[in-house]
């Protein structure tokens, strides 16, 4: 039923959430960017400086 043994286990659990770490950089560098995008595209030209 369990194939992963004790030891495999333990280290999966002691491990830190690599994937995790890489999808939250992902996510908040795509929000930055389209931030970045918005402020230089939209709100400069229309004169809007915050």
């Amino acid at each position: 039923m369990n194939s992963v043994s004790e030891e495999e286990r333990k280290k999966i659990l002691e491990s830190s959430p690599v994937g995790t770490w890489a999808l939250m950089l992902i996510v908040g560098g795509g929000m930055v960017i389209a931030w970045l995008l918005m402020y230089y595209g939209v709100f400069l030209p229309r004169g809007h400086i915050g």
